[in-house]
């Protein structure tokens, strides 16, 4: 009979988060370096090698892979003959380990989960709480698949109820061109099939945890029904030409998981989960022989050569440029910023609008005509940095606010990640203004490229409080230009349905 004491659990679960904070499973790495090195794309084999080298940077540096450190989940099974030294209830000491984990003062997290969501949406500071799913099972041990679950990818998330009789396969390949490529392509696609409403969305979340095999599968060849579908599926997704970052491309996901359960005779839920480039997770076993010890990857397993510019890169100064120098910008072009960037997100885009409906003015600090908006929130600085990784948001949850920001407040172009809606494009287009893209996955290469920051309006939203940048060389792409011409809708045409064997590396 084990005895776990409390100490033993939240510390593992502290340093669990800390370390995939930092560290992408070689099963990962792998698989994200093969798609690398057979990408044909020029834009997605950029980007998926500014993902290897940036997550090289966050092993060695130790510090976030993403910007975006995570809601917490936790999925905790407890054998029926353990006894527990602790005062706490098990998701108590869950939300305490997280609480170490980030506000670690060598490695913060951004904490990211606010309370009263429906309300003031308050941010807790600390991530927790986090979200606990217990079971109970036969044994005398403690077994933890633990995640950090970025909300790019998580708010991709798709379900639905199927007739009996209709097709997975065709839901699955509607369903992915719809969510676009906020969720950070290319990554694992979880899905979950039968139960009821509930079960489904478990199920495709808990088969994240589960490691990339897609290839052995391949190999070996199937063996059910489910591993026939993941073997579809997975070759389907990725002739779809959507590619990393949506770029267009050879390979949108690494792997596809399944875990299905008994339905009812009238019903086929089926729930889709996507995991994004920052693909965070760890598995562990307590016994009651004390906190567990994590294992160091293989830095072997990253690829040796590091992420340079392309050589036909533009370098532009964001203090000089005009209206008239960014029309020669072309959907593709990829650029080097250097000069100041202006950061502001959902509750910043927010807090802007409430004042000018009000009538009130902005704090003197904001000005931003002729200014560019680098979508982003990012981690706190610490020791000698700038400041802590600091990628890419999803930019189209910004869409609603372009009319106002181009048309008000004279802002030239925005930085973000993924698509832009319809509406917003000809907003872009009808000011003249360009969109361009970082790269999501990315953020610890960024930060590099940010020489100075400084805060300059509402220090109360957090991590979204607007900041001024200053960076040098900071990779970007010209996602929309001045004519509207968008490299997702054109690029994902011409990667749609084409395919190259894929082997495996030695």
């Amino acid at each position: 009979m084990a005895l776990i004491k409390k100490e033993d659990f939240i510390e593992s679960i502290a340093d669990a988060l800390q370390f995939i904070s930092y560290y992408h499973s070689e099963d990962f790495i792998s698989s994200m370096r093969e798609a690398y090195e057979k990408e044909k794309s020029i834009p997605a084999k950029d980007a998926m090698h500014q993902i290897l080298t940036s997550s090289k940077m966050s092993a060695l540096g130790q510090r976030p892979i993403c910007q975006d450190t995570g809601i917490v989940i936790a999925f905790i099974e407890v054998g029926m003959d353990v006894t527990w030294l602790s005062d706490l209830s098990i998701e108590e000491m869950v939300n305490e380990g997280v609480k170490r984990a980030y506000t670690n003062k060598d490695n913060p997290l951004r904490p990211s989960m606010v309370s009263d969501p429906a309300g003031q949406r308050q941010n807790t500071k600390d991530n927790t709480p986090a979200i606990t799913h217990v079971k109970i099972i036969k044994g005398d041990k403690v077994r933890v698949s633990i995640s950090a679950k970025g909300g790019g990818s998580e708010n991709k998330a798709q379900f639905t109820t199927l007739n009996p009789s209709d097709s997975i396969v065709d839901w699955v390949l509607k369903v992915i061109p719809e969510m676009g490529a906020g969720w950070c392509p290319p990554g694992v696609i979880g899905i979950g099939i039968g139960g009821s409403s509930e079960k489904a969305m478990l199920m495709a979340k808990e088969s994240l945890m589960l490691p990339i095999d897609i290839h052995a599968l391949e190999e070996r060849g199937a063996k059910n029904k489910t591993e026939e579908l993941r073997i579809e599926l997975y070759n389907k997704i990725n002739q779809l030409g959507i590619g990393a970052q949506g770029f267009g491309g050879l390979t949108t996901v690494l792997d596809v998981k399944i875990m299905d359960y008994p339905c009812h005779a009238a019903s086929l839920p089926v729930a889709l989960i996507p995991n994004c480039a920052a693909t965070r997770h760890t598995h562990f076993i307590l016994d009651g022989s004390g906190p567990v010890h994590f294992k160091i990857p293989n830095l072997d397993a990253w690829p040796k050569d590091i992420w340079s510019p392309q050589t036909d890169a533009k370098r532009i100064n964001l203090n000089s440029i005009n209206k008239e120098s960014i029309k020669e910008w072309k959907e593709g072009d990829l650029l080097l910023l250097s000069g100041k960037l202006i950061t502001a997100r959902d509750g910043a885009h927010k807090k802007i609008a409430d004042l000018l409906r009000r009538g009130e003015s902005l704090p003197m600090e904001i000005n931003l005509k002729d200014k560019f908006i680098y979508y982003v929130g990012p981690v706190n600085a610490v020791h000698n940095e700038v400041i802590g990784p600091a990628g890419p948001t999803t930019a189209n949850r910004m869409d609603q606010f372009m009319e106002m920001m181009l048309g008000k407040l004279g802002v030239l172009g925005t930085i973000g990640k993924a698509e832009r809606g319809e509406e917003a494009i000809k907003i872009i287009k009808k000011y003249e203004s360009v969109y361009l893209s970082a790269v999501g996955g990315a953020a610890y290469l960024v930060s590099k490229a940010i020489a100075s920051s400084k805060m300059i309006a509402f220090p109360e939203l957090g991590m979204e409080a607007m900041y001024e940048f200053e960076v040098k060389d900071m990779p970007v792409m010209v996602s929309i230009d001045t004519n509207g011409l968008s490299i997702y809708s054109e690029s994902q045409a011409q990667w749609k349905n084409k395919s190259i064997p894929i082997k495996t590396l030695k």
